[in-house]
């Protein structure tokens, strides 16, 4: 899970300890995306619904959830929408058309000279370097005359867009971009297509592929947001994907029904009994810190610098939590 502020990572550390470069980069690119709830942007009543609830961030589809021939209600809906509309404490989010569709650039013309802008643009299908470089390239130009810099969310949906997942990463996170790439959203189905595979409900052909996401995300400084659960009415196996996903690394779970936002958003939270063991442990490094030693014993472990970091992300994630409910 990612940290929010310096000051957890770097405060009474060992003079000698180096952050990595993944690591800093975190420090201040973090905004809680448990939940990550879909809704078509063409539907005016179900975006309004989506407005009062409690999802970490709510997307105004363009894409997937939005027949073709209602693209262009969708794209204008979410700019006035966008305006109209007080989304709370959520992150507000604009899923674009992907680029070979066609439809990227007006849907970028629109959503980035609105009176409003988005939190964060989310761009599927994101296959490769030179996709990058488009989406720069039209930021850039849409955004010319702002000083602030665009949130930005890929997704990765095919074989390739896996065997480039690491050129992506190092593209979207150099400091000279017009945007902030805050995350990758691993897209199962689309994926699958792409192998040719099929989904089977324990996901074990995905496993490759979720890790991968994980992986190349975390060696970066971003989050890694899981699978689409798309029998949204079974919660009992929402749950355990869930809790297996973040068991896995991923820092939140795409979903498709306001059913299923607590669910998820209580499988990437950090338990009661986490956050207490995370204070505890540094309480105790951090007696011991005085006397120069790098490494405890804690609750019969022995405690290094990896896992002093790993309780300041919980706490830092549930400070995060909090602040974002009050």
């Amino acid at each position: 899970m990612l940290l929010s502020k310096c000051t957890f990572l770097t405060k009474k550390l060992d003079k000698s300890f180096i952050l990595p470069k993944q690591i800093t980069r975190c420090l201040s690119n973090h905004i809680p995306r448990r939940s990550f709830l879909y809704m078509p942007g063409n539907d005016e009543r179900k975006v309004k619904k989506a407005a009062t609830l409690t999802a970490d961030c709510v997307v105004l589809d363009c894409e997937d959830a939005v027949a073709f021939n209602k693209k262009e209600e969708a794209r204008n809906t979410v700019c006035c929408l966008m305006s109209e509309l007080q989304f709370g404490r959520s992150e507000v989010c604009a899923r674009i058309n992907s680029i070979s569709s066609g439809l990227a650039e007006e849907d970028l013309k629109a959503i980035l000279t609105a009176k409003v802008l988005p939190h964060t643009v989310v761009v599927p299908k994101v296959d490769s370097l030179e996709d990058m470089r488009w989406i720069s390239n039209q930021i850039s130009t849409l955004m010319k005359e702002r000083t602030e810099k665009i949130g930005l969310i890929t997704q990765a949906e095919s074989a390739i867009s896996l065997l480039n997942l690491r050129d992506v990463c190092i593209y979207g996170t150099s400091n000279d971009r017009p945007f902030i790439l805050h995350a990758i959203i691993f897209g199962s189905d689309d994926f699958l297509v792409s192998i040719g595979g099929t989904r089977t409900k324990d996901a074990k052909e995905l496993i490759y592929a979720r890790q991968a996401v994980v992986v190349h995300a975390k060696a970066y400084g971003l989050q890694a947001i899981d699978l689409v659960h798309i029998d949204y009415k079974d919660l009992d196996d929402l749950k355990r994907q869930s809790e297996e996903g973040a068991r896995t690394g991923f820092t939140g779970k795409q979903i498709i029904h306001p059913g299923q936002i607590d669910i998820v958003n209580k499988a990437f939270s950090p338990s009661e009994e986490k956050i207490k063991w995370a204070r505890e442990l540094l309480d105790a490094f951090e007696q011991k810190e005085q006397t120069g030693k790098g490494a405890i014993t804690f609750q019969g472990s022995m405690i290094d610098m990896p896992l002093v970091l790993q309780a300041r992300n919980v706490i830092a994630l549930a400070e995060n939590m909090e602040t974002s409910t009050s």
